[in-house]
């Protein structure tokens, strides 16, 4: 019997500061193309999203500021840990991301990484910023909600 997988055993990068600084819109799942040892290290969990974004140009979809670390055994190989990555996306994800990054405010972030099916996959949210009073009010409502499950517990 084939043993299974957790979502937490492929996960490979989460930008948690993400959810906190944005409202998440919409999801798109995206392939990537890799060179090389990038591949291992995202599996050897090396992925930093904390400054990543997205960009559309030319029609493809991009990320950008992604830092993949250099892969240990991998010398001459190794790529820039920085540089632009293209996502696989179909052509009409890519015209509704576009589409909505015209709006002000609204901007395409890296949620996470993850593994699928043995293909390194990035979670895109199409997101828009908050500002530092929905921040506090959503801290306030994750309090609260937690204050009852806690009292709920109890009863």
């Amino acid at each position: 019997m084939a043993k299974r997988h957790s979502k937490n055993q492929n996960l490979m990068a989460q930008n948690r500061k993400a959810r906190h600084d944005y409202s998440i819109l919409q999801t798109y799942e995206a392939g990537m193309v890799l060179k090389g040892t990038e591949i291992k290290s995202i599996r050897a969990h090396r992925v930093n999203l904390k400054d990543g974004f997205a960009r559309i140009r030319n029609g493809q979809a991009y990320l950008e500021n992604v830092h993949i670390s250099p892969y240990a055994e991998g010398n001459i190989y190794n790529v820039n840990p920085r540089r632009d990555r293209k996502l696989l996306l179909h052509k009409r994800e890519i015209h509704r991301m576009a589409d909505a990054v015209q709006k002000k405010g609204i901007t395409l972030v890296p949620l996470k990484i993850y593994i699928k099916h043995g293909f390194a996959k990035v979670l895109i949210g199409v997101a828009k910023g908050k500002h530092e009073y929905d921040k506090r009010a959503a801290i306030k409502k994750r309090a609260e909600k937690r204050e009852v499950a806690r009292y709920m517990k109890h009863y």
